[in-house]
């Protein structure tokens, strides 16, 4: 007997232990690095007072000291400072700042990709279009990206940063995520092929008899296939958001990120891409929500049947 539980307990499981996965690999990552985490952030040919820099930084004390420490001030939401981005800074204050940034342009994208998904669940796109979406989707976004920047600062010039750019500019970033890479052609053909697929089989075509929809029968059992293929639509939004924010100038924490990797500020980096593991875990975590919700309901289906029956021979 299959276990019902298994599959949500372990995504639960994932979605506590990511936040404290990525960190580690960011620490091991620093110290992995050849010679001193300190000496190479500030090698003391040119910087002053390495040492005591190393102290400020809890580099000091070896990774386990270094990530434990991070690890319970984030618990109580200090993320320390900036090394050298902003030098000073306090992480935190940088990410509460940038974060809004991030969420508005992911949400603004989740919705050419929630039009694409629900057009593929009623597939109310031929197949015979498969070709033209499989082209369409080779288009990478840097390459979008790019031609939105421009046409932004073309058009407005002087004016490319005012409030009302700012939506320009997060309309096109989220188009360049939404239509780029696969993201549009992949959920529509995804989201159809699942639901034909599961249309074909035999209790959904005896549910005709019964006066009643293949799609009705068939949508509860694919719901958590589907919930997981658009999870998984969702994180390539997230993979590719850096490099839109960057080339947008959007001021979210993908551009931290990259500020911070290219400064080598890898207190920054460590808040950055915590921040993105969170985003990732609630997605886990409602992934999770609607497997238990699913099975609930499955459970309860033959008691909700045998009522209605009854009813009707009343």
């Amino acid at each position: 007997m299959k276990i019902w539980w298994l599959g949500p307990l372990i995504r639960v499981i994932s979605a506590l232990a990511l936040p404290l996965l990525v960190p580690a690999i960011i620490t091991t990552v620093i110290w992995s690095l050849p010679g001193d985490p300190a000496s190479i952030i500030c090698p003391p040919e040119i910087c002053s007072g390495t040492e005591v820099l190393a102290k400020n930084w809890n580099l000091d004390q070896g990774p386990v000291h270094f990530f434990t420490t991070w690890v319970g001030n984030f618990l109580q939401g200090d993320m320390g400072d900036s090394w050298r981005y902003l030098q000073g800074v306090p992480v935190t204050e940088l990410i509460v700042e940038a974060i809004p940034n991030t969420l508005i342009l992911l949400f603004a994208s989740i919705v050419p990709l929630t039009i694409a998904s629900v057009l593929g669940l009623t597939q109310w796109i031929s197949k015979k279009f498969d070709g033209f979406l499989v082209a369409f989707g080779v288009l990478p976004c840097l390459v979008l990206g790019l031609v939105f920047a421009a046409i932004i600062k073309i058009q407005l010039g002087a004016a490319a940063f005012d409030d009302e750019a700012y939506w320009y500019r997060i309309i096109a970033g989220a188009l360049t995520l939404g239509l780029t890479d696969g993201v549009l052609s992949g959920a529509i053909i995804g989201f159809r092929d699942i639901m034909s697929n599961e249309e074909k089989e035999r209790y959904a075509q005896i549910s005709i008899l019964r006066g009643e929809t293949p799609f009705e029968n068939a949508f509860i059992n694919v719901v958590n296939t589907l919930s997981g293929q658009y999870r998984g639509r969702i994180l390539q939004l997230l993979s590719s958001l850096v490099i839109v924010e960057v080339l947008l100038e959007i001021d979210g924490v993908g551009m931290l990120l990259w500020g911070g990797t290219l400064n080598q500020d890898f207190g920054l980096v460590l808040g950055a891409t915590t921040i993105f593991a969170l985003i990732s875990s609630s997605m886990l975590l409602f992934q999770a929500l609607i497997e238990v919700v699913v099975a609930i309901q499955i459970r309860k289906a033959p008691a909700l049947l045998l009522e209605a029956s009854s009813q009707e021979l009343l």
